[in-house]
């Protein structure tokens, strides 16, 4: 059976939870199942993702035109390193999605994107229309280009493994992209993609100001802090809050939303979560069909009486 690349995401010190679920969907692919971490200074990152159960091999990218995962010069690494991978996955992530699309056309294959399950080395399971229905596609491309949806796999145990790391030479740069600069927001919350709780607003907190309050009730619960897409459409937080299709896939142990009435698109982006906690005025709003739990009520009431309960 053909190997595996699996492209990993990170800090330069770190692995980024998403490499973890990413490698265990390649274990269900089967085969000998390769990392590749491409990066600048990037040593730490490929001795963690050589301790990663079912790693076998760590090919490690270091050089300056991977410093800031810009999608070009990435896409040639990967292209270089194509022959003799039946299969290459990346994380379903902003990365991922820039990343592998230029690799698929560049092989001239079908990407299949966002699997939610592997039902054999060639077909694999992913949403379509927001998620209403689950397609079972085959792939009979000699290679696979593949991203996962992270929250349909379990982590692969970050410990355990005993990978060789093998330094690789960087393709050529095809300079049709630059770093510029990174504006980078900073919070003591936790990343949204993975917190154990996620607290959410929608369009029913009426402004931004009044976020204060789930940003209030998250660090109750050691959260992090999103939102609907009708939220930053109507400018009350950044984009990087939202949840949903057309933001971030996310499923905690507990989502709390707050004034959001249900959309598809939002439903899309959380319905994997563990427990769903609905709080809306509205008792016909479509969120209540896929809580756990719903709370009839003012959010603006309901919410500063269960943050002050909370200890």
């Amino acid at each position: 059976m053909a190997d595996i690349l699996v492209l990993a995401e990170h800090d330069g010190a770190a692995l980024k939870p998403a490499t973890l679920h990413t490698v265990a969907a390649a274990a269900k692919i089967g085969g000998s199942i390769h990392v590749l971490v491409a990066g600048s200074g990037a040593k730490a990152a490929a001795d963690a993702a050589a301790k990663v159960a079912g790693v076998s091999k760590v090919l490690l990218a270091d050089d300056a035109a991977y410093a800031h995962a810009l999608a070009e010069p990435l896409a040639a690494l990967i292209v270089a390193l194509a022959p003799g991978y039946g299969h290459i996955l990346a994380p379903a992530t902003a990365t991922g999605k820039n990343v592998l699309p230029r690799v698929a056309a560049l092989l001239d294959v079908a990407q299949v994107s966002d699997i939610l399950s592997v039902e054999g080395p060639d077909t694999f399971t992913r949403p379509i229309y927001a998620g209403n229905a689950i397609a079972t596609v085959t792939s009979a491309d000699a290679v696979k280009v593949i991203t996962v949806r992270t929250t349909a796999f379990e982590a692969a145990p970050a410990e355990g493994g005993s990978a060789s790391v093998e330094a690789v030479a960087a393709a050529g740069d095809p300079g049709l992209s630059k770093f510029v600069s990174a504006e980078l927001s900073k919070s003591e919350r936790p990343e949204l993609t993975a917190a154990r709780v996620v607290v959410s607003g929608g369009r029913g907190m009426q402004s931004g100001d009044n976020f204060h309050l789930l940003e209030a009730l998250a660090d109750k619960l050691g959260g992090a802090v999103g939102a609907s897409r009708a939220a930053v459409d109507s400018g009350f937080v950044p984009n990087d809050y939202q949840v949903g299709q057309t933001g971030k896939i996310v499923a905690p142990e507990l989502y709390i939303a707050v004034g959001i009435s249900g959309a598809i698109q939002h439903l899309a982006g959380m319905k994997d979560s563990k427990v769903i906690v609905a709080i809306n005025k509205d008792e016909e709003a479509p969120i209540f069909q896929v809580a756990d739990y719903g709370l009839v009520a003012d959010l603006f009431k309901a919410v500063p009486e269960l943050t002050e309960k909370l200890q």
